[in-house]
């Protein structure tokens, strides 16, 4: 018998609402293409049937390698509503990285843009999977490599039918999706995110940005990143409007800002340089609503985009939390302040949202530090928009979570104000342009050239991606190679942004007594006397 007073939440709960509320409103923009809220439920429904005729069961994983298109969206619905998992995998992966995903995280389908055959076609064999469905989107001009096979996504959801299926979830804390993140050892770990967290995390999203049933959200930040942060479900949850964009393309952003209304969109700090510092820029024709997070968004950027007519809420936070966990708050005397001194400001990292337990900053005895805005420790999380853990890796959860405390990796500094702002990176992970960058996965890539002898890899400033690798490489005694010939081999390896454009040849790495590689010198070289290592 069901409690009158207990319902278990789940995002899907937000579909189902505003297929009722706003049944003929715009919900999905796309080109020409417009999709209502009861088209929007009809499609989740028959996907949702189709892949349980085709023997997806409950907590089975389907894989997407799938730009932002509307089917990105439907399938963030449809998945869990047939009971099932949803792995996003980033569409800029290499070949090899999108099988490994596949394997580990035990897809049974895989759903694949056209467009990205050339990156699943190399692999196709080493999948695991039991289909291969293919999307073509005509705007790409993409057609299928025969490679790959499979079936159409057409064919899929004729399988499917239209009876109703219940929009509802027996166990809150079931998986609702897997996002992969990179690791300090190199391999992509699975982040299990549960229906209660994604449902209270989208609520978050829709309160600290300001959604309302009038929003109008452009698709800049990609869904397969942390479930474009929950907004996928918060904005179907509030009767907004999406506006899908299948590549960020600064001159399209700005037709669709001016054409289609846009009221809101989220984005890196090097996807508002692009849009400040693109030729069409001019004065917003409305009020936009920008959440920024990824990398700490300089004072410059925002001064630039609040001067275009847009409003910065900066957030923080990590695949590990659902995408944004802190924001920083706007305070009231914050308006009159001078406009250097308030960016300063905004450009912190803020406190904990409306859903957390609250942020810490800790010293090595999981002890806070002093509130003075000086001593640095690492940033720690609690609360419902934490995951579960990392998909079949006890360890490196149990690890994660040492001390009751989710442990960022962050090193930070608490303000007397109770803000927080980052200052270092505890773990070996760049991030660039919003990307997670593994350092040892790009040392192992480098250091497979028969050339190399060692080879060290740490985040540099960049001005436009925020940070970028840098490599510091050791050749053999007698052997020789070229800068051209590192980058070369290290493409055919791993994803092309991963891959760094600067390499140092040097005599030698600086070392400990013991022989370890002593990575902090390379960053001093590096970062000089800025005061935060995270650009």
């Amino acid at each position: 018998m069901t409690s009158p007073s207990f319902t278990p939440l789940t995002p899907l709960a937000f579909l189902e609402r505003s297929a009722d509320v706003f049944a003929d409103k715009t919900a999905i923009v796309y080109g020409d293409r417009r999709v209502t809220y009861r088209e929007f439920a009809a499609e989740a429904t028959r996907l949702a049937s189709a892949l349980r005729a085709i023997g997806v069961g409950p907590g089975d994983r389907v894989a997407y390698l799938l730009p932002n298109l509307p089917e990105m969206l439907v399938a963030h619905f449809g998945v869990p509503l047939a009971g099932a998992v949803l792995v996003a995998v980033n569409t800029r992966l290499a070949p090899a990285e999108v099988a490994h995903i596949c394997r580990h995280s035990g897809a049974k389908v895989l759903v694949v843009d056209a467009g990205l055959h050339a990156t699943v076609a190399p692999v196709v064999d080493e999948l695991g999977v039991d289909h291969v469905v293919t999307l073509t989107d005509p705007a790409s001009g993409a057609t299928p490599d025969e490679r790959v096979g499979g079936s159409s996504y057409e064919d899929l959801l004729a399988r499917g039918s239209d009876d109703p299926l219940p929009w509802t979830v027996e166990d809150e804390r079931s998986t609702i999706s897997i996002n992969y993140t990179s690791g300090t050892t190199g391999s992509p770990k699975g982040v299990m995110y549960h229906h209660r967290g994604a449902y209270l995390n989208s609520l978050a999203e829709i309160i600290h940005s300001k959604h309302s049933p009038s929003s109008v959200y452009l698709w800049t930040l990609p869904m397969f990143h942390c479930n474009g942060w929950c907004t996928t479900w918060a904005v179907t949850a509030i009767g907004g409007t999406h506006v899908c964009l299948r590549a960020v393309d600064p001159a399209e952003i700005w037709r669709l800002l001016d054409t289609e209304g846009v009221t809101h969109l989220n984005g890196a700090p090097t996807v508002l340089v692009s849009i400040a510092n693109a030729k069409q820029a001019h004065p917003m024709k409305n009020p936009v609503v920008i959440t920024t997070a990824g990398a700490p968004p300089s004072p410059t950027v925002i001064g630039t985009m609040n001067d275009l007519g847009a409003e910065i809420v900066h957030v923080y936070g990590l695949t590990e939390t659902y995408g944004p966990y802190t924001v920083c708050e706007w305070q009231d005397g914050w308006p009159a302040l001078d406009p250097a001194e308030r960016n300063r400001l905004l450009a912190r990292q803020g406190v904990g949202n409306l859903v957390t337990d609250g942020i810490r900053v800790v010293d090595a005895e999981n002890n806070d530090v002093p509130r003075d805005g000086k001593t640095i420790g690492e940033v720690v999380m609690r609360g419902n928009n934490v995951m579960t853990g990392y998909f079949a890796d006890e360890e490196a959860t149990a690890n994660a979570f040492r001390g009751g405390w989710f442990h960022s990796g962050d090193l930070g500094v608490w303000h007397p104000d109770g803000y927080i702002e980052l200052r270092d990176r505890a773990k070996d992970i760049i991030v660039s342009g919003g990307e997670n960058i593994s350092t040892i996965e790009v040392e192992a890539a480098i250091d497979a050239h028969p050339a190399v002898l060692e080879v060290a890899v740490v985040g540099v400033p960049d001005e436009k991606w925020g940070e970028r690798p840098k490599a510091f490489v050791v050749l053999r005694e007698g052997q020789e190679a070229t800068v051209d010939e590192i980058v070369a081999h290290t493409r055919e390896r791993i994803a092309r942004y991963k891959v760094p454009e600067r390499i140092e040849f040097v005599a030698e790495l600086p070392k400990t007594s013991t022989g370890k590689i002593q990575k902090f010198q390379l960053r001093e070289r590096e970062w000089g006397d800025r005061t935060s290592r995270i650009n």
